[in-house]
């Protein structure tokens, strides 16, 4: 067995992304000076359950971490997928920083994935699960993604410090490759819906969040329906909090998402809570602030809003090789870092064209032609070609200008 070739990272940014592409692409990675200089150095907690999750989806798959643990080894495996999986993701992150990487891992599997995972379903740093279920999977049907058996059942919520949520992901596995798109119609905004939940509180937390929401959204469209979702007994987990999740759907197809929930805080870095004695956000102010972020998503134009577009731009990168086209809003950091890694690992280079009339950005990409591994005689392989490093860390379109 000749030695393994890997590709030397740094830094603890977006550890997340560079697994989850490393896996796609097959290509070993190191990653040193993970927090080298932090008070608390090395991996989180969230990173290394991320890292088990990989493990128990994967066969052969290879993660070595030093003492310190600011140094990791990775070798992907094959993706497999399997029935009835469990994970416990802890309460460091909530469960929709898992749901992204399993959801795009799952589609390339060899068997399809149905996996319940444990810990918190809604926090203000993560999109919540209600969000993935009404926005992020109805948005892969775009990519020739069957309905079939593409689900997430929440059965019960959890929010922190505490968690004690828990959900059902099942996706399916694509016979062959994703469909290449041409995404650019926005349409126009034909109804609002949403859910609020709350834990170990008033159920007219709810409807609080409900009135200040509608106060602001009756004056723009009449079809706007929030529904509420209060838990008690078990489904309820083991923290107070409250939140609300909400969503546009417009003529062309399109859900632009936006959301947040309120909770007594967990601990940060240091050891120290984040909120330790604070009082609660009113249910008044988050209904008005969550509905106000979904009108500015929407007022930003594209198909998505920016929680999506690094998925969206990573789906359309494993497209086959024809090319595939999307409109977004103003790119968002992540959305550019996203960019910037599917040129590092995957060789694909998006031309980038502002659209002044709309201040929007239309975004054009040959996809890797990235195939699952459901048949045997398919291999997980992507026709990687070579890329030129950036420039002053600047993106480059396939011309090579800035």
């Amino acid at each position: 067995m000749g030695k393994i070739s890997y590709m030397r990272l740094k830094g603890s940014q977006n550890l997340r992304l560079r697994l989850l592409l490393s896996t796609l692409s097959t290509t070993p990675i190191l990653i040193e000076d993970i927090r080298a200089d932090a008070t608390w150095p090395g991996l989180r907690p969230h990173e290394v359950s991320l890292l088990r999750l990989l493990e128990k989806i994967s066969d052969d798959c290879v993660v070595e971490i030093n003492e310190t643990g600011t140094k990791l080894k990775y070798k992907p495996g094959i993706v497999i997928g399997g029935r009835h999986l469990v994970h416990d993701c802890g309460t460091s992150r909530a469960i929709g920083y898992f749901l992204e990487p399993l959801i795009v891992l799952g589609l390339f599997g060899k068997k399809a994935l149905s996996i319940r995972l444990k810990g918190i379903t809604n926090d203000s740093k993560d999109p919540s699960v209600d969000t993935f279920r009404s926005t992020t999977l109805p948005m892969l049907k775009q990519f020739g993604i069957p309905p079939e058996g593409l689900d997430l059942k929440i059965q019960s919520c959890g929010v922190p410090p505490h968690g004690g949520g828990e959900v059902i992901l099942s996706i399916p596995i694509v016979q062959d490759s994703l469909k290449a798109i041409t995404w650019i119609d926005e349409g126009m905004v034909k109804r609002i819906r949403g859910v609020t939940f709350s834990t170990k509180v008033s159920v007219q937390f709810e409807n609080t969040m409900i009135h200040a929401a509608r106060g602001i959204f009756n004056r723009l469209l009449p079809d706007v329906h929030i529904f509420t979702d209060h838990k008690a007994g078990e489904q309820a987990g083991k923290s107070p909090g409250y939140g609300i999740s909400l969503f546009a759907e417009t003529t062309s197809g399109c859900f632009i998402s936006a959301d947040t929930a309120v909770s007594y805080g967990r601990e940060d870095d240091e050891g120290e809570l984040d909120d330790e004695k604070k009082e609660l956000s009113p249910p008044g102010d988050i209904g008005e602030k969550i509905a106000s972020a979904l009108l500015g998503e929407i007022e930003q134009g594209g198909v998505v809003d920016s929680t999506h577009q690094g998925l969206l731009f990573l789906l359309c990168a494993l497209c086959p090789q024809d090319v595939s086209k999307v409109r977004v809003g103003k790119l968002s950091p992540y959305g550019i870092e996203v960019l910037r890694h599917i040129r590092d690992f995957l060789g694909v280079k998006f031309v980038i064209k502002p659209d002044p009339s709309t201040e929007t950005v239309i975004l054009k990409c040959v996809g890797c032609g990235l195939k699952n591994l459901s048949r045997k005689d398919n291999e997980l392989k992507c026709d990687v070609v070579p890329f030129e490093p950036a420039v002053h860390g600047r993106l480059l379109t396939p011309n090579g200008k800035q």
